[in-house]
């Protein structure tokens, strides 16, 4: 089976499983979340250990799984945790360097990539913001909303590889990425706001009885856009540094968690400011 036919298929089988457990929200939600958070940081710990750091793998990889979880507890109610817990945390990261790495150990580099690790792969928990927002009032329009943000960065993802094929001759940054194009972040931009516009017209506001107005709607695909094709470039740059191709082998056709989530660590929470701005009841 060719790259791209296991690209398809594993796209065929997951994209429809993602969208039910969004649905479906909740622990399931929680669940699948705290294993893409656990996972990613594996492989962010794997690149950094390319790169000449020492991180404390196991710390990332349970700091990170725990923020979805977290997340949910605080939903239930159950949890109530404050900047505090996460300051205490990361001194304990940093005074882990004392007994675990020396000074020999790069100390100051393994406490930094730990911690940045667990912040940046916890940002995957920004999707139960979007599923339970406050204008949320079913699954169903949750489901809708949540997945807004991630469909206009798969089509900036589509609309950049189309767009580059074609008719890509000027390189957008060869030094960091370089078979992406200007030609391919303008088509994947393009693209964006088509779906956006037509999204918001026949998915958000049926489902979700939600809207923006015309120009919000082409301000925040260019936004999501562009902070999705920086998010793709942040982890090119960082896997350069490293020396690899791909994050990892884990998706069939696709790489790793890393090469495949990249771009939506960037615009998760970015949606998230954008849409509590914009966002207005739909008209009836």
């Amino acid at each position: 089976m060719s790259e791209l036919s296991r690209r398809i298929l594993f796209a065929v089988i997951a994209a429809p499983a993602g969208i039910a457990i969004v649905y479906l929200g909740g622990p399931f939600l929680a669940t699948l979340l705290s294993v893409i958070a656990a996972l990613g940081a594996w492989e962010f710990c794997r690149i950094a250990r390319a790169s000449g750091a020492q991180p404390f793998d196991a710390a990332a990889i349970v700091g990170a799984a725990a923020i979805p979880l977290l997340v949910y507890g605080v939903q239930l109610r159950l949890l109530a945790p404050t900047w505090t817990h996460a300051v205490v945390a990361g001194l304990a990261v940093f005074a882990a360097t004392i007994f675990r790495r020396g000074i020999g150990g790069r100390p100051l580099l393994a406490a930094a990539t730990t911690v940045f690790c667990v912040a940046y792969l916890g940002l995957v928990a920004y999707v139960f913001d979007l599923r339970y927002d406050d204008y949320i009032i079913d699954a169903r329009g949750g489901t809708a909303l949540a997945m807004f943000p991630i469909l206009l960065t798969w089509a900036t993802d589509v609309g950049a590889y189309a767009f580059g094929r074609l008719l890509g001759s000027h390189k957008l940054m060869p030094s960091v990425s370089p078979g992406k194009t200007i030609e391919g972040a303008f088509g994947g931009l393009v693209l964006a706001v088509l779906i956006a516009l037509l999204y918001v017209s026949y998915v958000l506001h049926p489902m979700a009885q939600l809207s923006l107005r015309p120009l919000a709607i082409v301000v925040f695909a260019v936004c999501i856009s562009a902070v999705a094709q920086v998010g793709d470039l942040a982890e090119s740059l960082i896997k350069r540094e490293a020396g690899i191709k791909d994050s990892s082998a884990l998706i069939p056709g696709h790489g790793g968690v890393l090469d495949r989530f990249d771009s939506l660590l960037f615009v998760l929470p970015v949606a998230v400011l954008l849409l509590r701005a914009m966002l207005i009841p739909a008209p009836v």
